[in-house]
């Protein structure tokens, strides 16, 4: 079975942030939970308030020059 990038989403206390997104990236979010959804055998999709978090840090996770950056910095 093909895997997506993003595993299981984890709960963590959340921070309120208030943001607009263009239609065709929130269909495509959704599009997106739904498959996340039915890999990871669960119910229904996860809200984008729950999926977007999880993205957002695989995201940065994956990205090697912003890492090395981030070290250099510190």
């Amino acid at each position: 079975m093909t895997k997506l990038r993003l595993g299981p989403v984890a709960e963590e206390k959340p921070v309120k942030l208030t943001l607009e997104l263009p239609g065709w990236l929130m269909r495509e979010i959704m599009d997106y939970a739904r498959v996340h959804a039915r890999l990871n055998a669960l119910g229904a999709p996860l809200p984008p308030e729950r999926i977007l978090p999880a993205m957002i840090d695989r995201f940065i996770a994956g990205d090697r020059e912003f890492s090395k950056q981030r070290r250099r910095a510190q």
